[in-house]
């Protein structure tokens, strides 16, 4: 016999904004970085809205609600080998807030975001135009350095976020999980004892 489940608040309204704000932003500068105008000011405008939106929810991470907090969600490799070990399963995973994985996922896309975020500020592609704000202040080698970079590391992004993408779809197929209505209404349906509560920290 299943648990019962209960309508669980799990994600505030700042986590939320800032979850679906980041998609637009991204979406945004990563198209108009691939498909002009050659004139990047939008695309500039662009990143410096993903810029925001990395800061704020780092600072969230460390000052906000009990699910935004790094410390509350980011585990250690064993934890995160024992969750991977049970993806196959079809069981669902209810967890209040990241899992392991998700956890691992969140602190590795702030990392590359933030890497990008700084190439496109130092980057100079010597046209005179395109130039990051921050170029002028560095060397010629460090500028192109961060342009060789910038292009990578938007791939990277792509990559990652349908992987995501991939993974949201994997749990409502797999194991019957809906993870998008909980970053728009802030609630799940989990069982009293989920992993990952206050109370039980696992």
């Amino acid at each position: 016999m299943s648990e019962p489940l209960q309508r669980t608040y799990v994600w505030d309204p700042v986590v939320r904004i800032l979850h679906w704000s980041l998609v637009i932003a991204f979406a945004t500068a990563w198209g108009l970085g691939k498909f002009g105008p050659d004139i990047m000011t939008f695309h500039f405008y662009a990143g410096y809205t993903v810029a925001g939106i990395v800061v704020l929810r780092v600072l969230w991470g460390f000052f906000g609600t009990y699910t935004a907090r790094f410390r509350n969600f980011v585990r250690g490799p064993s934890a995160v080998l024992e969750y991977a070990s049970s993806l196959p399963s079809t069981k669902p995973s209810y967890r209040y807030g990241h899992n392991p994985v998700g956890a691992l996922f969140v602190v590795g896309v702030l990392l590359v975001l933030s890497m990008q975020i700084a190439s496109g500020l130092l980057s100079d592609p010597e046209d005179y135009i395109n130039a990051g704000p921050l170029a002028q202040y560095v060397s010629s080698d460090v500028a192109r350095k961060a342009l060789s970079l910038h292009e990578p590391l938007s791939t990277l992004l792509l990559l990652m976020v349908l992987a995501h993408v991939g993974a949201v779809a994997y749990y409502k197929r797999r194991k019957g999980e809906n993870l998008i209505e909980p970053m728009v209404t802030g609630y799940a349906d989990l069982p009293a004892n989920a992993k990952g509560l206050p109370e039980q920290k696992g």
